[in-house]
């Protein structure tokens, strides 16, 4: 008798994979919009690793398969940026860029412009979800110390977070997979969208203005004592000096997720912080999200998404900026925008002009995230430390700066692609 092959079970499919492909891609997105599984303590990352194993399973994809649809370059990039953003943050870099805003701001409204343009700026470069994390505790107790409302600089560092992450791949985790699938350039990709990041940020600044007038319409002065930051003076140099380094090879050209894991493998080479600090900074849980909504989706790709379901972009005018930015949208604020990515991933590319797709679906999938208080990561970062600091963002005091701010940024991005 033949012998049969060592893989051979992998090999083996149903009559019909679509059903199954259907069912386990459904009941995977259904926790990951939850956020976790009724009567269960299943997060979002256990079910993308439950989804994929039955994906195999099921036999939809083959154990070689799934391995090939874990992107490695956007796990590489996300690992070596978080690496990055941990030394950083061990070196002091957030608190001192906050003592910095509070001692030159002389008016709410100055402070106010100082935490958009910190929050902007640092998640255009760094992951948004990890300067959040950074500088909420960091405003709040500014906020509180000045005897100001805290609640306008929280929604500050949510929303700019959110914006300025737009401008760049390595801004926002979606970014990442969008610069991975799509291949286009780290320059080309911030000369298209940071023009958009840029307008956003005024336009969250007026808007914040004119919605909390009791807090900026005084002519208050504020006087900060902000006592000086920890601040690990060589690391700080060496983290900087790594960062500002990465970023020029990823304006040359050289490959993100190289230039990424190089620069925070390097900086592991240290004779003063135990790389175990470095590592309990590290976001696992969303690299494992990640590596299970590749296989998922893949699943998915395989079993439904035909020539003809894929044909089916075109008839629905996905190639028109307005129509891909509106789902796009609409979708991020049902499942986030990490997994409507993955969604639209084989319909985008199956378009006439991928790559102004790819920029579109970018710019909305970031932008829809300020809609509501689940619409990102982010912003539930933000309000769950806040909350830990006993200030309350109620889901309402959200949505009133959130639904215009997200109509305002998305049309602009419309206009500008367009």
């Amino acid at each position: 008798m033949a012998r049969e092959s060592k893989d051979a079970p992998s090999r083996v499919s149903p009559a019909n994979p679509m059903l199954p492909a259907l069912l386990i891609f459904i009941a995977t997105y259904a926790v990951v919009a939850l956020g976790r599984l009724p009567g269960f303590r299943l997060d979002r990352a256990g079910a993308a690793l439950i989804g994929a194993s039955l994906m195999v399973g099921a036999g939809v994809l083959t154990l070689e398969e799934a391995y090939r649809a874990v992107d490695l370059n956007t796990l590489v990039l996300l690992l070596g940026m978080m690496i990055l953003v941990a030394n950083l943050r061990l070196a002091g870099l957030f608190a001192l860029a906050a003592q910095r805003v509070a001692l030159h701001a002389h008016h709410p409204a100055t402070l106010l412009a100082g935490i958009i343009l910190v929050s902007g700026v640092l998640s255009a470069f760094l992951v948004n979800d990890t300067v959040c994390l950074m500088l909420t505790p960091l405003v709040a107790e500014l906020a509180v110390g000045l005897r100001r409302n805290p609640v306008p600089y929280l929604l500050a560092v949510a929303m700019a977070s959110n914006i300025g992450s737009a401008a760049t791949i390595t801004g926002n985790p979606q970014n990442i997979m969008i610069g991975s699938f799509s291949g286009i350039s780290y320059a080309s990709f911030a000369a298209a969208l940071s023009p958009v990041a840029l307008i956003g940020l005024l336009l969250l600044f007026a808007l914040l203005l004119l919605s909390f007038r009791r807090e900026f319409a005084g002519g208050d002065r504020l006087a900060a004592s902000q006592p000086p930051p920890r601040i690990r003076r060589a690391l700080l140099l060496k983290s900087l000096a790594a960062t500002l380094l990465a970023v020029g090879f990823f304006f040359a050209g050289v490959a993100p997720p190289k230039v990424a894991i190089i620069a925070g493998a390097l900086l592991l080479l240290t004779r003063r912080l135990k790389p175990e600090r470095v590592y309990r900074e590290i976001d696992w849980a969303l690299l494992l999200l990640f590596a299970g909504l590749f296989i998922v989706v893949a699943g998915m790709e395989k079993a439904a998404f035909t020539p003809a379901v894929l044909a089916a972009a075109h008839r629905v005018a996905l190639d028109q900026p307005p129509v891909l930015a509106l789902v796009a949208a609409v979708l991020s604020n049902i499942v986030s925008n990490v997994p409507t990515v993955l969604v639209l991933k084989p319909f985008v590319a199956a378009l006439a002009d991928p790559e102004r797709a790819w920029l579109t679906l970018a710019m909305a999938s970031t932008l829809a995230g300020n809609l509501t208080i689940v619409g990102s990561v982010a912003n539930l970062i933000v309000v769950e430390r806040a909350r830990r600091l006993r200030i309350e963002i109620d889901f309402w005091s959200y949505l009133r700066i959130g639904v215009p701010i997200t109509l305002a940024t998305i049309a602009v991005g419309v206009w500008w692609m367009g």
